[in-house]
C-alpha cells in the first residue's frame, strides 16, 4: 500500500512554479486535514496545525517540495450592484456573509434570504456561476465566523 504525499506547510500567495493546482470552492477551501485530489489527479493529504482557510493563489507544500497551487472555483454566486454599496455591504456584513468586494460590485454566495432583503434594500443583484473569493476576516484570522475571543495564543480587544 503506497503511502499518499503529505501537505503541511501552506504558502501563502505563492509564485514559485507548481507541480499542479487543486480547485476548491469557497467551503472546501476551510480545512485542517483532508484528502485532495488535484486537478492533474494526484492525490496527496492536507494535514495543517490548526483550521486553516486556503486564498486563490496559496500553495501547499509536498513533503518531496512540490507545490500544489489553490484555485478557487467556480459556484453559484449573487452579484450586487446599486447606487448605495457603502450601505448594502454594511447589511451584508451585519449578517456575518462572507462578501468578495469590488469597486462596482460585491459578491456573495447564492441566499435567497439575503438576495430578497438586498432588492428590498434597491440593489440590483445578478445570479451567476464564478469563482467566489471573499474578504477575510477581522483580526487576520481568515474567516469572520471562527472568529473567537476565548482565551487563546492571540487576543485582541474590539474596544475603540
Amino acid at each position: 500500500m503506497t503511502q499518499l504525499p503529505l501537505a503541511q506547510v501552506l504558502h501563502r500567495h505563492s509564485h514559485a512554479d507548481h507541480a499542479d493546482t487543486v480547485t476548491l470552492d469557497y467551503d472546501a477551501r476551510f480545512l485542517r486535514r483532508k484528502r485532495l485530489v488535484a486537478d492533474g489527479g494526484l492525490t496527496f493529504v492536507v494535514d495543517l496545525e490548526q483550521t486553516t482557510s486556503l486564498d486563490q493563489g496559496d500553495a501547499l507544500e509536498l513533503t518531496d517540495g512540490r507545490l500544489v497551487q489553490v484555485k478557487a472555483a467556480a459556484e453559484e454566486v449573487l452579484v450586487i450592484t446599486g447606487d448605495h454599496l457603502p450601505r448594502l455591504a454594511w447589511h451584508i456584513g451585519n449578517r456575518h456573509t462572507p462578501c468578495q468586494i469590488e469597486g462596482a460590485r460585491l459578491v456573495i454566495q447564492r441566499d435567497p434570504v439575503i438576495k430578497h432583503m438586498l432588492e428590498h434594500l434597491g440593489a440590483t443583484i445578478a445570479e451567476t456561476v464564478e469563482p467566489f473569493t471573499p474578504e477575510g476576516g477581522a483580526y487576520g484570522h481568515g474567516r469572520t465566523h471562527s472568529h473567537e475571543h476565548g482565551n487563546s495564543a492571540h487576543s485582541h480587544s474590539h474596544a475603540h
